[in-house]
């Protein structure tokens, strides 16, 4: 099939594809056959819709009544009127006296993306290394971690007194710079290349990390992040990761059987 013209770049043949593929409903994938698409070891996802199919933030705002004022303030991040710190901390304020329990509520209620357990499954029979760097919130991938055996979770850390929210945010704010940042600290820490990780994310604050890492995946994104990745899954679930880093469905199916063998073990 011919996609157009002399094609002198990836870059340009990439996206064409991408163009062919929100065409036609498909995925592809376009990788130089190095070592490393072979020896890839640490896995990084942001949490919301991403890892998870919701905005955690947006589920407490919700619950708590005050869903159009962090609808406001998202607004305005998106205008470049607030950066992410100054955004993430203005609608952490407006969950000053929530309940800790809505929290958990939120948390243990979250619904996984498609191919979340199959990946992370697949991915901990192989030897990867996983982990969380997200803009949202410590608790909730702290659950996560705890759900799937994700070896690392690095996310905003919410003040709770006395089983109450103060609406402050304890530590540095995991912004997109702090996630690029993060992945190369855990590459250093197991001893890796940054060209063997794989980072995986849907927004802009994203973009930086997937820059970053190895591979860089733009799971179901924003237009802005699927042209600007490396890579792109827009039409399957988060498991379809598994092709890009070369195992077939018998791969796939042996390490599955393999684990549940374990588990009745």
């Amino acid at each position: 099939m011919r996609l157009g013209g002399e094609l002198q770049h990836s870059e340009t043949f990439q996206a064409e594809l991408l163009t062919v593929a929100n065409a036609i409903g498909f995925d592809f994938s376009l990788q130089r056959d190095t070592v490393f698409r072979r020896n890839r070891r640490l896995v990084a996802f942001d949490m919301d819709s991403t890892l998870i199919a919701v905005e955690v933030m947006d589920e407490l705002a919700k619950r708590y009544g005050v869903g159009a004022q962090v609808v406001e303030i998202t607004a305005a991040a998106m205008a470049g009127q607030l950066d992410f710190q100054q955004s993430f901390r203005r609608r952490a304020a407006l969950l000053r006296g929530m309940p800790e329990k809505t929290l958990h509520e939120v948390a243990t209620s979250v619904t996984l993306s498609s191919g979340a357990h199959r990946l992370i499954r697949a991915l901990k029979h192989f030897g990867y290394r996983t982990a969380v760097l997200s803009g949202g919130f410590q608790y909730v991938g702290e659950h996560l971690q705890q759900e799937l055996g994700i070896d690392y979770v690095f996310a905003n850390r919410l003040e709770v007194v006395d089983g109450v929210m103060t609406g402050e945010v304890v530590g540095e704010i995991v912004d997109a710079q702090r996630k690029a940042d993060l992945l190369l600290t855990l590459a250093q820490r197991e001893g890796i290349s940054l060209q063997q990780t794989i980072a995986v994310g849907d927004g802009a604050n994203d973009l930086p990390m997937l820059q970053r890492a190895g591979l860089g995946v733009a799971f179901h994104a924003k237009s802005i992040v699927r042209e600007s990745a490396s890579h792109s899954i827009s039409n399957f679930g988060l498991d379809a990761i598994l092709y890009l880093i070369g195992f077939n469905d018998l791969d796939v199916a042996q390490a599955l059987a393999s684990t549940q063998e374990l588990g009745a073990g």
